[in-house]
């Protein structure tokens, strides 16, 4: 196992996946409140994927980042042809009832090694480890929730979210706030940035973005490498 002094994590399709049951809850959910075309449920389900990929495509572009609320207007406005008025629409009780669908259908640990790999990083001498993810619908507050009820919250000595920083990978500003956080939760030790890796599934957002600042990467999940590759 080569050791780094500090170990950087993505979050989604890196460590977690999303349950299908909350994709079909959250569907279901904007089919019956939101719907006043009558579009089927596949055509929302559809609808859901459009705007989550053409966000995190904009939020990988400008390395800003699109709050979840804008996300779901954007959903509720493609579903009504862009003729939906959101003048009625309660957005923080909209947000808290898809927290509630989060909680009720936790996302899953994406490798069955997942939780080993973490804690025997945690175990060797001197390592730190730390979480830095884009957000699209969910927001950092209600993932922090999340990981301490799948018991991955332990392990992580910081964790970093696009939607409270206001920046999204790969935007190097928020790679060089991650070396600011590292110095800090190491009691401002400097360590070299060969000393640091950052493992995620996405090319741009996770390789190309640590590369900018000169740390080391590892991509896994979206290749023929799994997080257990860290043992190696």
């Amino acid at each position: 196992m080569n050791t780094y002094k500090h170990y950087s994590f993505d979050l989604w399709l890196t460590l977690i996946k999303s349950n299908p049951s909350f994709k079909q809850e959250r569907t279901k959910f904007f089919f019956d409140h939101f719907n006043q075309h009558h579009k089927s449920i596949e055509a929302i389900a559809l609808i859901f994927r459009q705007v989550d990929v053409m966000c995190n495509a904009i939020n990988e572009k400008t390395g800003n980042n699109i709050d979840a609320e804008e996300m779901y207007l954007m959903v509720i406005s493609a579903i009504n042809d862009d003729h939906h008025s959101f003048r009625d629409i309660d957005l923080e009780k909209l947000y808290q009832d898809m927290e509630a669908l989060v909680f009720k259908h936790l996302p899953v640990i994406y490798d069955a090694g997942t939780v080993d790999v973490l804690s025997k990083i945690k175990q060797s001498s001197g390592s730190t480890i730390s979480l830095l993810s884009n957000t699209a619908f969910i927001k950092g507050r209600t993932l922090r929730v999340v990981l301490e009820k799948l018991g991955l919250n332990r392990f992580f000595d910081f964790q970093l979210y696009s939607d409270e920083t206001g920046m999204s990978k790969p935007n190097e500003r928020l790679f060089r706030l991650m070396l600011d956080n590292i110095t800090a939760s190491r009691n401002d030790e400097k360590i070299n940035l060969t000393e640091i890796i950052h493992i995620g599934d996405n090319i741009k957002a996770d390789i190309e973005g640590a590369k900018m600042i000169g740390i080391n990467t590892l991509l896994i999940n979206s290749n023929n490498q799994s997080i257990l590759s860290l043992l190696n």
